[in-house]
């Protein structure tokens, strides 16, 4: 999905006056007909692709800390080092180049690559207590990166996912944003290409979970043996909510590929379309609809889209921008039932539709931790390593409620970047590395033309600092308690939102 940036600016393979590189000031070039970033960081110089290996954001534009740059897009990171992925959304490294210093000048003289999930992040452990046999439940955000960061780490026992979904693992977040717009190709859905996991021997086992005998540390999945197991991950993620009202089974749902398949196919012969819920989900669902032409209108309770997470400002504003893009709102109504041709409100009035789309929320799926008698809060109750009640049962991602070094607060968030991260942090610590979770929560959500960036998680707040104006798609909007930050909301600010992200960061 990330293309090479075209090379411009200095030649590096000609050198650089090395007087002319300030520390931590990144600089865009090329080198061999490649876009390169050369950073200085004290007597040291550094450099990597400049593309991240995600959705090909420009690094030049992103955030220098320490030895790490960090995406301006959606805040993946990478070692200057070594071009590791650091962390989620991006999974695979960029490139790395080697350096040399000749008197004056900075030269760049060649380029490392690497399998993307070469031993290269390892954990020392030793082997007597390292686990041989990990299994994960959930082929989603946090099971899948969990897989890849094992073999990043070095793990080379067994590792096995579990997952009814047959095209998982995949990008969701496209779903219900360029793909379902029909602005993204097929090609881009899926995280890795054909046979990449049997390449690195992670086995994919499609069948459903149904029960954890911990005392045996088995994992029973129908229709085969049991799979024993040393270390077991929870990533079952969440499901959508259906509303309990007449005709309900009529409204398409969208959490998986093949629900957003079956919205675009069923969008290919529709000309009016009913969102019911102004979720992120339903929101850039009713986008990804008018992408395609359709008259949307969006039903929901609430009086203003988004304000309980977004605050009243950024509320208007997409409300305004959905409604100068042709979406019409009902607010303060609910569904009061859905028939084949149109959608009635509990106001008595009638909405004509040839296809609803329910965006109304999802609950986590807690059946399969509940039943092995996991401590639970409103969610899988981990600890600061994502460990649960029972030892060597870790859980990830939308299930896991873990203390928030931020806030103060023990929190759950559905989320997919901070899924990835909770994955990738609970790999690490099945193979021991007593590592606890520390980033900041971080999401995005695209309407149109316009992305809006969230970072860190705020519940309640005691005031809202907003500076700049979202109409103008130039805005920072502060979530405050007390004299503390505990989200930051970004419009076209990017680096305004990696700051925060590092702020947050040093301060937990």
């Amino acid at each position: 999905m990330a293309e090479q940036a075209k090379p411009t600016g200095s030649d590096f393979g000609a050198g650089v006056d090395a007087s002319t590189l300030r520390d931590g000031k990144p600089v865009l070039g090329h080198a061999k007909g490649e876009a390169v970033l050369l950073v200085r960081r004290g007597d040291d110089f550094f450099a990597i692709g400049a593309t991240c290996t995600h959705y090909g954001g420009p690094l030049a534009d992103g955030l220098i800390a320490g030895d790490e740059v960090r995406c301006p897009w959606h805040h993946a990171c990478f070692s200057l080092r070594t071009g590791e992925a650091l962390r989620a959304p991006a999974l695979s490294p960029v490139a790395c180049w080697a350096v040399e210093r000749r008197n004056e000048k900075v030269f760049i003289t060649g380029k490392r690559e690497r399998d993307p999930l070469s031993p290269t992040y390892p954990v020392s452990l030793g082997r007597s207590a390292a686990p041989r046999a990990v299994v994960i439940v959930g082929a989603g955000a946090a099971g899948s990166a969990a897989a890849e960061m094992l073999r990043r780490s070095g793990f080379d026992g067994r590792v096995t996912i579990v997952d009814e979904d047959e095209g998982s693992p995949y990008d969701r977040p496209n779903l219900s944003k360029d793909y379902l717009a029909g602005n993204a190709p097929e090609e881009w859905i899926p995280l890795r290409p054909d046979n990449f996991y049997a390449e690195h021997e992670i086995v994919v086992v499609r069948g459903r979970a149904t029960r954890i005998d911990a005392k045996n540390r088995k994992l029973e999945v129908d229709g085969r043996e049991p799979l024993a197991y040393d270390a077991l991950l929870l990533a079952t993620g969440a499901e959508p909510i259906r509303l309990d009202v007449p005709g309900a089974e009529r409204a398409h749902l969208l959490r998986s590929l093949v629900d957003s398949r079956a919205i675009i196919d069923a969008a290919k012969r529709a000309k009016r379309a009913v969102v019911i819920g102004a979720s992120f989900i339903g929101l850039e669902t009713a986008a990804s609809l008018r992408a395609r032409n359709l008259e949307v209108h969006v039903v929901a309770p609430e009086s203003l889209p988004l304000e309980r997470i977004l605050g009243e400002h950024l509320g208007t504003f997409i409300r305004s921008l959905h409604e100068s893009k042709g979406v019409a709102f009902h607010l303060g109504r609910r569904p009061k039932r859905i028939d084949a041709d149109s959608v009635m409100l509990d106001d008595g009035s009638r909405v004509e539709a040839d296809l609803v789309v329910m965006g109304v929320g999802v609950r986590p799926r807690l059946a399969l931790a509940e039943g092995a008698g996991l401590a639970m809060d409103r969610g899988v109750s981990v600890d600061e390593f994502l460990e649960t009640s029972v030892p060597g049962i870790f859980a990830a991602g939308d299930i896991a409620r873990w203390p928030d070094l931020h806030t103060g607060d023990r929190i759950r968030v559905e989320h997919w970047v901070l899924a990835q991260r909770h994955g990738q942090t609970a790999a690490r610590n099945m193979l021991g590395a007593r590592e606890p979770f520390t980033q900041a929560p971080f999401f995005w959500s695209a309407h149109y033309d316009v992305s809006i960036n969230y970072v860190g998680h705020a519940e309640k707040w005691d005031r809202v600092e907003v500076e700049g104006d979202a109409g103008e798609h130039d805005v920072t909007v502060r979530f405050m308690r007390g004299g503390t930050a505990l989200a930051v909301a970004t419009i076209f600010r990017d680096r305004e939102s990696l700051e925060a992200e590092v702020q947050m960061e040093r301060r937990s």
